[in-house]
């Protein structure tokens, strides 16, 4: 192909100090989107933590702007101030304006820290349109200012390049510690892209579990209505696994913990040298009833939600345990044994488990730049060899026989719920090779499948008549739900796959479930969930996003699966529609649609008890057209929302009227006495 445009030496370009980062966000923070503003929180915080890990700090606050900036103090040693040898500028600006810059290389500031990329305050000014460092050190207050990742100083509203730090004031000599606030960049960040103050919150909440007796306050200010939390944890990973257990526990909260050694090649003076390092592992693990698992990993200060080579170690030699010393001569399992089917797998292990697993060591390598997987070899066999010893003998003897005793059980009947599953499965399998095979009779299929079409996952026969009316058929594909769909966060397998609800979802999208299910198998891009805007629905789309969560979790981790929001109330003024979602938005609508001379008592506003009250217009324009609908994307902190959620209502509104009145006794506070009908 014939260009005009040649390809020498001088077409050759090179990204420059942080310039690397604003072309290629995701690299460093994982995306544009709110995921990767919230990162930018969490490289400031760790340094905070890391500081608090090494015994200089103690504590933290993280404060939310109105003007959305966020600040971030830690009363650390303060980053350094003074001239740095090579740079010949503040060794402050290094840290905020140079890539691979920090106190975490070769172990001399830190012996073990959030990690060893050295991007973080610098991607955080890269990817900021102003940003603020101020630092208590050596007997004074120094500020230095950024303005398009570029040093200098504000004077009101205009700014002045330079390299100088500005004194501040004076202060004690031993006060010492760091403030960075950071004025996001809009025109990197998507629109939308917001921090949402609950992830934080919990990710916050488990950083105090990591430190103990490190103090993090969170403020938010960004309403005009100023929420503060604060968070203490003095029993460490301990804790963790007490914040994060749910309903009875099997066995106590057990601790496990070690020191090892290990030899890695790294880069000294330019050649490959071996080094020996030190990594302490420390676990904390219980089991309670029902089959949720939280599995909660870190290295050093920094969560691993992608886990890497200590959680494979950890998993490893917790299922080769429990295979070899707990559950040899269960008499539950004796049939199962003749045959060879007795040991347990991952799954079976982690019914009801709840765990933390901590290993500290200096440099560690992590796979991405966001730091969500660990990578260095040499961890899954520390962590291995730490686990099965000391499991071993905590089953030999070192645990109490009674909760040792009740493992055993709950483990051998996870098998066996399992094989039984399978069986059942299988059954089906069997069936439906007979049979016509296809899919759910009730399912209203579209004609076009692909990541451009969906599935509505509807309330009731009464709905699902006005969305087959109101749907675009070619994309759109219709599924109501008829009976009670199963809570999966206390049903076994077998009673999910038993459950006719559970079984129509899983066969109409038609990529299996569980482990087996197979994201690019889907036959819809999207789910949507369309339930009433009422306590009932509510309780609906809890169970469902439960069920996905557990089953379909791709789905939800791929950002596939939606929550329509269908208004309460709608009315009609001057020709055009206004839709209130609560009580309070249409009191606002009412308020603001009566300036002038209309009477508020005129508005005539119309109140859906369900979607089967709209008809096909009103349904289409509020869950079925793109144009004019809304949608919620659900995330996994909305699955673990609804997790609890779905509880409560079992609670409050189940059949079992003892535990409903023990919480009504418990939670008496809660209950607003002039709002019952008493």
């Amino acid at each position: 192909m014939a260009s005009n445009s040649t390809y020498d030496a001088a077409a050759i370009q090179t990204l420059e100090g942080l310039e690397a980062v604003r072309k290629r966000p995701g690299m460093y923070i994982g995306g544009t989107g709110s995921q990767g503003l919230v990162h930018l929180v969490w490289e400031l915080i760790d340094n905070g933590v890391d500081e608090a890990a090494g015994g200089f700090a103690n504590k933290i606050e993280v404060i939310f702007h109105r003007d959305k900036s966020i600040e971030v103090i830690d009363n650390g040693r303060g980053i350094p101030i003074g001239k740095h040898p090579k740079h010949k500028v503040s060794a402050l600006e290094v840290v905020l304006t140079e890539l691979h810059a920090g106190g975490k290389f070769g172990g001399g500031a830190y012996g073990a820290s959030g990690g060893l990329h050295g991007v973080g305050a610098s991607v955080v000014n890269a990817l900021s349109s102003r940003m603020t460092a101020e630092v208590d050190r050596d007997g004074y207050t120094w500020k230095l200012d950024f303005k398009d990742q570029k040093a200098g100083h504000f004077n009101g509203g205009r700014f002045k390049r330079g390299h100088d730090l500005e004194k501040l004031k004076k202060i004690s000599k031993t006060k010492t510690g760091s403030r960075l606030r950071f004025w996001p960049d809009w025109d990197i960040f998507d629109p939308d892209a917001i921090i949402d103050y609950e992830i934080v919150r919990d990710r916050v909440a488990r950083a105090t579990f990591l430190v103990p007796g490190l103090k993090i306050k969170l403020v938010d200010k960004r309403t005009g209505q100023q929420q503060e939390d604060e968070f203490l944890s003095r029993g460490g990973l301990k804790d963790l696994v007490e914040y994060e257990s749910k309903g009875d526990s099997v066995t106590k909260v057990i601790t496990f913990n070690g020191i090892e050694t290990f030899e890695e090649k790294v880069p000294v003076n330019g050649k490959m040298t071996t080094v020996e390092r030190e990594c302490t592992v420390d676990i904390a693990m219980r089991w309670v009833a029902g089959y949720d698992t939280s599995v909660s990993s870190f290295v050093n200060t920094v969560p691993t939600p992608d886990g890497g080579t200590h959680l494979n170690g950890f998993e490893r030699a917790l299922t080769r345990a429990i295979n070899d010393k707990l559950l040899p001569g269960t008499k539950k399992l004796a049939k199962l044994a003749k045959q060879d089917k007795d040991r347990a797998v991952k799954d079976d292990v982690h019914e009801g488990l709840v765990a933390a697993i901590k290993v500290t060591f200096p440099e560690p390598q992590f796979r991405g730049q966001t730091k969500r997987e660990l990578g260095t070899p040499a961890i899954q066999s520390i962590v291995y060899e730490v686990v099965k010893t000391q499991l071993t003998a905590w089953f030999e003897g070192e645990g109490p026989k009674s909760h040792v005793n009740a493992l055993r059980d709950k483990v051998a009947t996870a098998i066996l719920n399992r094989m039984a599953s399978r069986q059942t499965l299988e059954n089906k399998r069997k069936a439906a090779s007979l049979g016509s095979s296809g899919m759910p009779a009730k399912l209203a299929d579209c004609r076009q499948h692909g990541i451009n079409s969906e599935l509505l996952v509807v309330e009731g026969d009464s709905a699902a008549g006005p969305a087959m009316a109101g749907r675009d058929s070619a994309t759109m594909a219709i599924l109501p739900l008829r009976g009670k769909v199963v809570n999966a966060a206390k049903a076994t397998v077998k009673q999910v796959l038993d459950n006719s609800e559970a079984q129509a979802l899983f066969t109409a999208v038609g990529a299996g479930s569980g482990e087996a299910f197979d994201l690019d198998s889907a036959r819809y891009g999207r789910i949507v969930i369309l339930c009433d805007a009422d306590v009932d629905g509510s309780h609906i789309r809890c169970l469902l996003l439960t069920l996905m969560h557990k089953y379909m979790r791709p789905m939800l981790e791929a950002g596939r699966i939606y929550a329509a929001q269908p208004p309460l109330f709608t009315t009609k003024v001057n020709g055009e529609n206004y839709r209130a979602f609560s009580d309070e938005e249409k009191e606002s609508i009412t308020a603001e649609l009566s300036k002038g001379n209309r009477k508020a008592e005129n508005i005539r506003w119309q109140r859906f008890k369900g979607l089967g009250e709209m008809n096909v217009d009103e349904l289409a324009s509020a869950a079925l057209d793109p144009e004019t609908r809304i949608l919620k994307r659900l995330t996994m902190h909305d699955a673990e929302q609804a997790k609890d959620a779905a509880k409560m209502f079992d609670v409050l509104m189940g059949s079992n009227v003892e535990v409903r009145r023990d919480y009504i006794i418990k939670e008496t506070a809660l209950f607003d006495r002039e709002a019952l009908d008493v």
